[in-house]
């Protein structure tokens, strides 16, 4: 159910979509997206709930490992969006073999939901062989899906 709330959130503040839309795409209703996450959202002066810029929901989310990919929590949107991002360049870079946007990620870390920093893998040989292995699935960042 957690998932099904915080993905509800992120589809409202990526798509600009209302709660009741993005909730019944998800399956669930606008009432518990409210009582789960309503740190996250905001009433405005016409009735109408919006997601806010950023939230602090804590998130199941996938990273690469040496060995495939693991799962890590994160909390808040800022790095989810930032290992969302670093995705689509590895996924880039495995299609095209374009590092352009790959680079911008040399060195960089998120911190999970306990304060430890990750470094995000940049390796090319790595992820070349990772991605020849079919371990990096790019279904879904969230790593169990709703």
């Amino acid at each position: 159910m957690w998932d099904r709330v915080v993905t509800v959130v992120s589809k409202m503040r990526s798509d600009k979509t209302s709660l009741q839309k993005a909730a019944q795409k998800s399956g669930i209703s606008p009432r518990t997206v409210k009582r789960w996450a309503g740190s996250a959202l905001q009433k405005r002066s016409n009735g109408k709930w919006v997601a806010k810029k950023r939230d602090t929901l804590l998130r199941l989310l996938k990273v690469p490992a040496s060995d495939g990919t693991r799962e890590i929590a994160v909390r808040g949107s800022g790095q989810a969006t930032t290992l969302a991002e670093y995705w689509n360049a590895v996924h880039r870079y495995l299609q095209t073999g374009n590092e352009s946007r790959l680079k911008k990620f040399r060195g960089k870390k998120i911190k999970d939901a306990n304060g430890v920093e990750i470094e995000l893998p940049t390796n090319r040989r790595v992820l070349l062989r990772l991605g020849g292995a079919g371990v990096l699935s790019f279904e879904s960042l969230y790593a169990r899906s709703a």
